[in-house]
């Protein structure tokens, strides 16, 4: 079964891609400075895709 639906793959690989040139920014509403880590490019991609019901598990906290 898998993990992550095809939603959040696809939400995950436009945050790669905005990371890679440069435009994806942290923070609320993207006020925060500019995302260099790919890992937080990746958690980013995987929030927006939560923020839309795709299939995505939940947090661990």
């Amino acid at each position: 079964m898998a993990r992550y639906g095809k939603a959040a793959g696809k939400s995950v690989k436009s945050a790669l891609h905005r990371e890679k040139r440069g435009t994806l920014r942290s923070g609320k509403g993207g006020k925060g400075g500019k995302v260099t880590s790919r890992k937080q490019a990746i958690a980013i991609g995987l929030s927006e895709a939560r923020k839309r019901g795709a299939k995505v598990p939940r947090k661990k906290s």
